[in-house]
C-alpha cells in the first residue's frame, strides 16, 4: 500500500490518545483522526478527575504531547453514530478503534433508590467538573451526607462535599460550581463499604490525602478494623493494600483534631434500602457484615439507620452502547474478544476494535489502560500486516473533511484546544488561580472550532 494506514480513533481520552500513540511508535505509516463528542479532548482526566487532583491532572501533559504529533489529527464535537454514521466513516478508514470510555452510572437495586436526594455519583461529578452533558445547579441543602462505595471516587465525591468552597476555588472550577459549593450544608458525610478495609479499592495516596484538608476530620471506628485470613494475605500480597490499611488503623487510633467538618468511613455496613419521606430521602439503613475467612462477608442480621438528607451511590461507572456497534448489554462493553470488536455469534467484524473501557468495564488505572492499548494495537497491526483490513473507498485526509463541510459541523480542533485552553487560562488568571473551566457546550465550540 503506497499510501498511509488511516485510522479513525473515537474517543479522545487516555484510552484513545494511548492506542494513537502506540499506533505512531510502530514504526509504520499510519495517519490517525481522533474523534471525540465534546468540543474539547482528554475525557475524564478534564472531566473526571476532581478539580483539587493537580498532580493527577499532570497527566495532561503526557496527552499533549501526543496530540501535538503532526501525524495526528483531533476532530471534536463530532458524536460518532450521530452526525457520521460507523459505516460512513469506514469509507474513509482502513480501520476503527472505539475507546468512548464510560461516563454514566452503574445502577444500585435497592428500595428508595429514586427518591429525591438520591443521586449517581457519576452525575456530581459531571456538576462539580463543570461537564456541559449535566446539570449547573445542585442542591446542597443536606446536612448528613451518604456515599455508598469505598473506592476513589467515592473518596472524591466525599471529600468534596467536605470541604469548604473557598478551599477549592484555587482550583479550575467554575463560577456556578464555586457558588454551589458555597450554599453547601452538608457537616456529616458517610461513606460506606460492605466490606473490610483489606477490600477497600483506596488507593493509598488519595485516603492519605483525604486528611490533608483542615476543615476535614477523618473518622473510622476501630470496631471496623478487622481482618480474616484471607485480608491478611491480601496486605502480604500487595503493597498497596497494606499501606490503605495501615491509614485506616491511624484515622481509627489517633485523637481527633477538632475539624468542623466529620467524614466518617464505615467498613462491614452493607446498604439495603434508602428510607424517604414526602418523597425525600431521610435515611439510609444498613445490615452489619462479617468476614467470612475467605475475603468475603455474610450478614448478621443486625440493621442500622443512619439519618442522611442526600445518598450518593459511587459503585462505578457504565459505558453507553455505541450506535452499530455489537453491545453486551449485560456488561455494558462492546463485544470483542480482547481487541477486535465481535457479533453476537462471536464472529470478528473486520476493521473495528476497541480499547479503555467500553473494551473491559470500568476498571484499573493508567497503568491498564496504556497495556489494554497495546493489546489493542498489537491485533489491529498483525491484521493490517496479515491484508485482513479491507481498503476505504475515500483514504484522503482531506475527504473527511469534505463531509464535515458538507454537514455543517462545527468541528474543533487540536489548534481550536489551544485557544479555548489559552481562554481558560486568561479567566483563571484574572482571578489568581490557573485556569477557570468554560462551562458552555456553544462558548467552547465558539473558542475551539475549525477557522475556514
Amino acid at each position: 500500500m503506497s499510501r498511509p494506514m488511516r485510522v479513525a480513533v473515537v474517543g479522545a481520552g487516555p484510552a484513545g490518545i494511548y492506542a494513537s500513540d502506540i499506533l505512531m511508535k510502530s514504526g509504520k505509516d499510519v495517519e490517525i483522526d481522533l474523534f471525540e463528542r465534546m468540543p474539547a479532548p482528554f475525557g475524564l482526566i478534564r472531566y473526571g478527575v476532581a478539580p483539587d487532583h493537580p498532580r493527577i491532572k499532570g497527566i495532561v501533559n503526557s496527552l499533549h504531547r501526543v496530540l501535538d504529533s503532526d501525524n495526528l489529527r483531533l476532530l471534536g464535537n463530532i458524536e460518532i453514530g450521530k452526525d457520521i454514521k460507523v459505516d460512513e466513516l469506514r469509507e474513509f478508514y482502513d480501520a476503527i478503534i472505539f475507546s468512548t470510555g464510560a461516563t454514566a452510572d452503574r445502577d444500585l437495586s435497592i428500595p428508595g433508590i429514586e427518591l429525591k436526594g438520591s443521586h449517581g455519583a457519576a452525575e456530581f461529578v459531571g456538576f462539580y467538573d463543570g461537564n456541559p452533558d449535566f446539570q449547573r445547579d445542585w442542591d446542597l441543602s443536606a446536612e448528613s451526607v451518604a456515599v455508598i462505595g469505598v473506592g476513589n471516587v467515592g473518596l472524591d465525591v466525599a471529600r468534596i462535599l467536605a470541604k469548604t468552597a473557598d478551599e477549592l476555588h484555587v482550583t479550575e472550577i467554575p463560577d456556578n460550581v464555586f457558588s454551589g459549593l458555597g450554599k453547601n450544608a452538608a457537616s456529616e458525610v458517610h461513606v460506606f463499604g460492605r466490606r473490610g478495609p483489606a477490600q477497600a479499592k483506596f488507593t493509598p495516596l488519595e485516603l492519605k490525602e483525604l486528611d490533608h484538608s483542615p476543615t476535614i476530620e477523618v473518622i473510622v471506628d476501630p470496631e471496623d478494623i478487622d481482618y480474616d485470613a484471607a485480608s491478611e494475605q491480601a496486605r502480604r500480597d500487595s503493597k498497596s493494600v497494606d499501606l490503605v490499611c495501615q491509614t485506616l488503623e491511624g484515622y481509627a487510633m489517633r485523637e481527633p483534631k477538632g475539624a468542623p467538618h466529620k467524614l466518617y468511613i464505615h467498613f462491614f455496613e452493607s446498604p439495603v434500602e434508602i428510607l424517604g419521606e414526602d418523597g425525600k430521602v431521610r435515611a439510609i439503613k444498613t445490615e452489619r457484615m462479617q468476614l467470612d475467612g475467605n475475603g468475603g462477608v455474610t450478614g448478621t442480621g443486625k440493621f442500622t439507620e443512619w439519618p442522611v438528607q442526600s445518598v450518593y451511590r459511587a459503585v462505578g461507572y457504565r459505558s453507553d452502547a455505541m450506535p452499530d456497534v455489537p453491545f453486551d448489554d449485560a456488561r455494558a462493553v462492546i463485544r470483542n474478544d480482547g481487541g477486535h470488536v465481535i457479533d453476537e455469534s462471536g464472529e470478528i467484524v473486520p476493521g473495528l476494535y476497541a480499547t479503555g473501557w467500553i473494551k473491559r468495564g470500568p476498571v484499573g488505572l493508567i497503568g491498564n489502560t496504556k497495556s489494554d492499548a497495546k493489546e489493542t494495537t498489537d491485533m489491529l497491526l498483525a491484521d493490517f500486516e496479515a491484508g485482513r483490513l479491507e481498503q476505504p473507498s475515500s483514504p484522503s485526509p482531506e475527504a473527511i473533511i469534505e463531509l464535515l463541510k458538507e454537514r455543517e459541523i462545527a468541528y474543533t480542533t487540536w489548534d481550536g484546544w489551544y485557544q479555548l485552553d489559552a481562554a481558560e487560562k486568561a479567566l483563571g488568571e484574572a482571578e489568581g488561580r490557573e485556569r477557570k473551566k468554560i462551562v458552555e457546550w456553544d462558548e467552547m465550540v465558539e473558542h475551539a472550532k475549525h477557522q475556514a
